[in-house]
């Protein structure tokens, strides 16, 4: 991960700018049904420079922002300085910062998963799903396609995504793919696509048949 966070580290002003510009609406069409109404405790994994943290800060959740690159986090800083958003700087595939607090409702992981070498998806997804409240939802956006130079990114198997969620007791709500909504990106064959993952909320669920009672031959 240390060259992929170099190169964000590098990202010129003109980057940051574009990445703003991105409409947080539009870019989460194919999964902002799902998003509960209520007020939650959110986490943006790989927050860049917190433009979909302050979108849901300004809805009323409360966000934490996780970032590792402090060339982000500073001009996420600066250019939220009002959202109210809580700033962790904080990396996959560990989390150990996030493992301190309290699990979270819905959580982000937004054009982060591409940037994992594979031997680090299973430790990623471990802590990740130790992170999310029982009945939360994840939202994972998975790029396919080449990266940008300097940012290096390794090949994605959406089913591979599914069954490391699988194994960690998650369950998969939705699966969908799109275009980049970027032109630049969709030149290059850049397309997504969207898992939404729960973790069950066993305390929700009725008591399995026949529990507590003697299922042996009288």
């Amino acid at each position: 991960m240390d060259d992929v966070l170099d190169g964000y580290a590098a990202v010129s002003d003109a980057w940051v700018a574009r990445s703003e510009a991105i409409s947080p609406e539009r870019l989460y069409t194919p999964v902002a049904d799902l998003f509960p109404r209520r007020p939650l405790r959110v986490a943006d994994i790989g927050a860049g420079t917190g433009r979909d943290a302050a979108w849901l800060a300004d809805q009323g959740h409360r966000v934490v922002a996780v970032e590792p690159v402090a060339r982000l986090r500073c001009a996420g800083a600066a250019l939220h300085a009002d959202a109210g958003i809580s700033w962790l700087d904080d990396r996959l595939p560990e989390l150990g910062h996030l493992a301190a607090l309290d699990p979270f409702d819905l959580m982000l992981v937004v054009g982060v998963w591409q940037h994992l070498a594979d031997r680090h998806r299973p430790l990623a997804m471990s802590r990740l799903a130790e992170a999310l409240a029982p009945g939360g939802l994840m939202i994972m956006a998975l790029r396919h396609g080449p990266g940008a130079p300097g940012r290096p990114v390794s090949a994605i198997r959406s089913s591979d995504t599914v069954a490391l969620a699988s194994a960690n007791g998650l369950g998969l709500l939705r699966k969908t793919q799109t275009a980049s909504i970027q032109p630049q990106n969709r030149a290059l064959g850049v397309h997504w696509t969207w898992l939404a993952i729960t973790r069950p909320d066993r305390s929700c669920l009725p008591a399995e048949i026949g529990s507590g009672m003697n299922n042996g031959m009288a």
